[in-house]
């Protein structure tokens, strides 16, 4: 296991894996379940025309391009429901030219804070086995993972709850906080948030190589008091429940929109009404004069 993340050869990985690869320069991963026979399921925006089978990322530069849609390997590669994110393909299409990874489960504390990036690894262990996994995804891809977003339900999302059965508990941090249990999405606000947190240590921190020293410490606790594993408003979910789970929560967020919608506006300032008793006055000090 790297510090960056684990890479591993095609050979190595089984079914039921959580498998990721980097895109853009490590700028960012994209994550699905690998269910064998060189296929793999993962989740994305909704289907679009020509964009079947390509993460969120990539979608819109894919409209324009030319070249043909169809995967030359597997006649099924692409398959997505209309109104789902879901998304089966081949394992050449979803790693699309990038090295192949292996998320890893029950890290270790310490393994998961010396690790520099997040969406590699997570301090949660793997429910049920490959099978599960394997189940969860195949059953998401006929019936939908929900709405995609980049902080609370991504490809990272999906994956990780295939393996663990672990969502946010309705009403809970998950939806409160905007964050999901991806540890990407952690990262990315555990970046800014260190910078910010960290300002009033600077009289603390002797020269730049203390202040760094603070910065990469208020880093690595906000990715992992936001690790699956940590998180204290997670509940285990079967996924023939999902949709029922997903939609209280949407119904739940609708809700309290709308309270937001109907609070009335404050009550306007009145306007101070200039002091007429002075003008008496004024008319006297006139007249005298």
């Amino acid at each position: 296991m790297g510090l960056l993340s684990h890479r591993v050869e095609r050979s190595e990985i089984k079914p039921g894996d959580h498998i990721y690869t980097w895109r853009a320069g490590y700028t960012y991963s994209h994550h699905g379940i690998y269910v064998g026979g060189s296929k793999v399921v993962h989740f994305t925006r909704k289907k679009e025309a020509g964009t079947a089978g390509l993460d969120s990322a990539i979608a819109v530069s894919s409209l324009l391009s030319q070249g043909p849609d169809e995967c030359p390997t597997f006649p099924d590669c692409g398959f997505q429901l209309p109104d789902s994110g879901v998304v089966l393909t081949c394992l050449d299409c979803f790693l699309r030219g990038g090295s192949l990874h292996r998320f890893e489960y029950g890290a270790p504390p310490a393994v998961f804070l010396a690790k520099l990036r997040g969406g590699t690894c997570t301090t949660a262990r793997a429910d049920g086995g490959p099978d599960a996994a394997v189940r969860r995804a195949m059953h998401l891809l006929q019936n939908g993972f929900g709405d995609y977003d980049v902080f609370e339900n991504n490809c990272e999302d999906f994956a990780l709850y295939c393996k663990t059965g672990l969502l946010p508990a309705a009403g809970g941090g998950g939806g409160d906080d905007g964050i999901g249990r991806s540890g990407q999405a952690a990262s990315a606000v555990a970046v800014p948030l260190a910078a910010l947190l960290s300002t009033p240590f600077k009289v603390l921190a002797a020269g730049p190589l203390g202040m760094a020293a603070v910065t990469a410490g208020v880093y690595c606790v906000g990715r992992y008091i936001t690790d699956i594993g940590v998180r204290k408003d997670v509940v285990k979910v079967e996924v023939e429940n999902l949709a029922a789970h997903l939609g209280w929560r949407r119904a739940k967020a609708a809700e309290e929109a709308a309270k937001k919608q109907q609070q009335p506006p404050p009550p306007p300032t009145p306007e101070k009404k200039p002091n007429s008793r002075l003008l008496p006055l004024k008319r006297k000090r006139e007249i005298c004069v």
